[in-house]
């Protein structure tokens, strides 16, 4: 064990994703607690605390650091595993590079940017990455149902802007629905997005940059007798998971080009996920995840052992690299 690295492990956070956060920790501890000293800190709001043998101990936010047994402890890095706010839309990030500790993601505006739906939207489809079309709403704003159906066609998703886990997504097939979905995606956000519904195999794609340049991941297919790949689908087995997917040579690369373009265009870091619908045989983003799941059902642990790593020799070379 290097007793000379100290793992913070961030958990929980604020959103409807929690519950998702503290399995991924989980996974995270299991795997690397043989290598380093690790500390699972849960934050709910301004609470942060570490718990061992059934005591809390809060976390100094002044300076990042526990006090045990009246020795003060200082973490090398702190590795996020909170899906949502405040780890994957970029705040803890700020609050690290401000405190000068690394951490394993993306930094706070890549966060940001790969965080909100409709803005990372719009600035893929600048540099010309293939997403659908989409209407943004934002709380108290009027809105026509005409005009948003007129741009998104029918049917269409709405979902939350800054959630994950599928958490606030509906699929709508007549206009008439819409208002009933919006108002469902504002329980979630204060941002919604309505996407064209695009026809075609869903796939996942991760990437990771230890080395440097960024790799891709063998590719998921996701199949799901659900409307969607929800919650249920993600998290109770609702959901058939190909790893590698069964691709032809030739849109296996084009999705893998387009993962490591988006991880680039974004200036991603330690391990994303792109999602795609291949329609008409090519790559559509569906969004990028800067913070993946790492529970046991999620896909990149599924997609890391089908690359040939183990789970202790993928999550240390991810730290090594962020230590860095």
């Amino acid at each position: 064990m290097n007793t000379q690295q100290n793992i913070a492990i961030l958990a929980g956070g604020g959103s409807s994703e929690k519950v998702i956060s503290l399995k991924s920790a989980s996974i995270v501890e299991q795997n690397i607690k043989e290598l380093y000293p690790t500390y699972v800190i849960v934050i709910d709001g301004p609470s942060w605390v570490y718990s061992k043998e059934g005591v809390d101990y809060a976390i100094d936010k002044n300076d990042f650091s526990l006090t045990l047994n009246d020795q003060k402890i200082f973490f090398d890095l702190a590795f996020i595993a909170i899906h949502g706010t405040p780890g994957e839309d970029g705040k803890l990030q700020g609050y690290f590079d401000i405190m000068g500790v690394k951490y394993s993601s993306s930094n706070l505006l890549a966060s940001s940017i790969g965080f909100n739906k409709g803005v990372c939207n719009d600035y893929l489809k600048n540099h010309e990455i293939n997403v659908a079309h989409s209407y943004q709403l934002f709380e108290h704003m009027d809105y026509d149902i005409d005009l948003i159906a007129n741009t998104v066609g029918m049917p269409c998703f709405v979902k939350s802007n800054e959630s994950g886990s599928s958490f606030g997504v509906n699929k709508v097939y007549v206009k008439e629905d819409l208002p009933e979905a919006i108002t469902d995606s504002f329980k979630y956000d204060k941002q919604v997005l309505i996407e064209s519904f695009l026809e075609g195999r869903e796939v996942t794609c991760g990437v990771y940059n230890f080395g440097g340049a960024p790799v891709a991941m063998p590719i998921t297919e996701i199949i799901t007798e659900n409307d969607f790949f929800d919650y249920e689908a993600k998290y109770k087995g609702e959901a058939l998971e190909i790893t590698p997917a069964d691709l032809t040579s030739k849109i296996r690369l084009k999705v893998e080009k387009a993962a490591i373009r988006v991880f680039q265009l974004l200036n991603l870091n330690g391990v994303a996920r792109v999602d795609f619908i291949i329609q008409n045989n090519e790559p559509f983003v569906i969004e990028a995840n800067t913070v993946p799941g790492l529970t046991a059902e999620s896909l990149i642990p599924q997609q890391a052992i089908a690359a040939g790593f183990t789970l202790p020799d993928f999550f240390q070379q991810w730290i090594a690299h962020s230590l860095k």
